[in-house]
């Protein structure tokens, strides 16, 4: 069984904007979407953070991450409409592949959860490390054991 494609669409909106106009963005192109008959499947905003290099004078951004499925010709309303918009500047829709995302948990729990899930991943990953590590030390070790033994069967030729 094929897996179905969505397309993920990442915008980033002006820092200075107040929470609530976030919100009216969020509902704004969720409103595009569905007029567009494309069918949304998960909309989260992913806070304030720093960009890697100045977007007009901005340094901060708050990112915004929408996952919605249709035929692929809702795409250039929705970019169209971010394009004009003054408060995005920057937007970016990749097509997937693969299993469907889930929605996530209202934003309480959602902090909540993000903390123990973040300690839980990063147990597993130093797990995962520390097993790295020592394959790669053992497989160090074994050639040169080796060699040593070999320069010493070299020498008593």
């Amino acid at each position: 069984m094929s897996n179905p494609t969505y397309y993920e669409t990442m915008y980033i909106l002006r820092p200075d904007i107040p929470e609530d106009e976030v919100d009216n963005h969020l509902k704004k192109y969720s409103e595009i979407l569905e007029k567009a008959n494309a069918q949304i499947i998960d909309n989260q905003m992913r806070g304030k953070r720093r960009l890697a290099y100045s977007i007009g004078k901005h340094k901060e951004g708050i990112y915004v991450q929408l996952s919605h499925t249709g035929e692929g010709s809702h795409i250039e309303i929705l970019e169209k409409s971010m394009r004009l918009s003054e408060d995005v500047i920057r937007y970016l829709t990749v097509k997937q592949y693969g299993p469907l995302p889930t929605k996530r948990a209202p934003k309480i729990s959602e902090k909540e959860g993000t903390k123990e899930d973040s300690k839980e991943s990063d147990k597993a990953e130093t797990k995962d490390k520390s097993t790295d590590l020592t394959t790669k030390e053992e497989t160090k070790k074994e050639p040169m054991e080796e060699t040593k033994d070999s320069n010493k069967e070299k020498a008593s030729d």
